[in-house]
């Protein structure tokens, strides 16, 4: 710079007029401008290589993005054409070498037409660079109808059947089967066995020593409720002679009862000792005492017809029963 003012000052004063010395000025600035923007344009660290921009419809272009190798490079999604018309094909990955990031992508598109990929935006260090947009012509592949002869359409050839084409349809047919079965299962089966009582669905014998037990624990005729007591009583043998014996006895009387078990006995269908019917008589005699006369017992009788109906249960229980319970232990 001092060497250039000099020469300024010396043409100055070998007499070169104003106009002289401005035209000199304007010059020195022009080539000023023109080094800097020169030498920042040859440092852009970003340019964009492509091997053609003419292709026919289904060929492909070779698009890359060249980035001088630098920390801190993010590499763009490519922006495509406005109407939809370019596609990526590929996306390859970064190719590095010495110097370079080297990014490539393959392009094509199967519409004829010119259409521009707009500038390409790449960041490096946070810092936006710009890549010039392109223009990309597709032209349509011509036939010659006179060169290549043409064919008439063939026919749909019919393919084998085989077990893999209809896999799926057995798989689903299977299943909705299964989804069949279930549902019968559960609106027959299922709900015939839940409209069976639970009291019907426990063995006659420990059905009748589970009532007994709940009959125990409600202490009845220690609360002055003896009648209660004795319906109960009652009809918890009652109901395992009708369930075990397959004899009306809930429905019949007293004597109605014995009589017919006593026809059983007499026909062979039941083996019962003669003193276990006796105490079952004179067990509900003395209970309809109670709920039909106002008779009340004292405590003693009670206790002594809690255990007599206790032993007649386990007397009436028939021997094949035993047999099957001894076998269970």
């Amino acid at each position: 710079m001092k060497v250039f003012n000099l020469n300024i000052c010396n043409i100055s004063s070998s007499g070169f007029s104003t106009k002289g010395e401005k035209l000199y000025r304007e010059l020195f600035m022009f080539t000023m401008l023109f080094f800097f923007f020169g030498f920042s344009y040859a440092q852009n660290p970003v340019e964009m290589v492509v091997d053609t921009t003419n292709i026919r419809i289904g060929e492909q272009i070779e698009y890359k993005i060249i980035v001088d190798k630098q920390e801190n490079v993010l590499f763009p999604k490519l922006i495509l054409d406005s109407l939809k018309k370019v596609e990526v094909v590929k996306e390859l990955k970064i190719d590095t070498t010495e110097t370079k990031y080297i990014k490539k992508y393959l392009l094509t598109s199967f519409d004829s037409g010119r259409y521009m990929i707009p500038k390409q935006k790449v960041l490096i260090n946070n810092k936006k660079h710009l890549i010039d947009s392109l223009f990309i012509d597709v032209a349509t592949v011509k036939v010659d109808t006179l060169k290549q002869k043409l064919y008439e359409i063939k026919s749909i050839k019919n393919q084998p059947i085989i077990f893999d084409d209809y896999k799926n349809y057995l798989w689903i047919g299977l299943a909705i089967l299964a989804l069949i079965l279930l549902l019968i299962w559960y609106f027959f089966i299922r709900n015939k066995k839940e409209k069976i009582p639970l009291e019907e669905r426990i063995p006659p014998y420990e059905l009748a020593m589970q009532r007994l037990g709940e009959l125990d624990k409600k202490q009845l005729w220690q609360h002055d409720k003896v009648k209660q007591y004795y319906v109960e009583l009652t009809d918890i043998v009652r109901s395992y002679i009708e369930r075990e014996l397959k004899i009306p006895a809930l429905e019949s009387t007293t004597d109605e009862l014995i009589e017919s078990i006593t026809d059983f006995k007499k026909i062979g269908s039941l083996d019962l000792p003669k003193q276990t019917i006796k105490n079952l008589q004179k067990l509900l005699q003395e209970a309809d005492l109670v709920k039909f006369a106002k008779f009340k017992p004292v405590k003693e009788d009670i206790e002594g017809h809690r255990v007599d109906t206790e032993n007649i249960i386990n007397n009436l229980k028939p021997k094949q029963t035993e047999k099957e319970d001894e076998v269970v232990e």
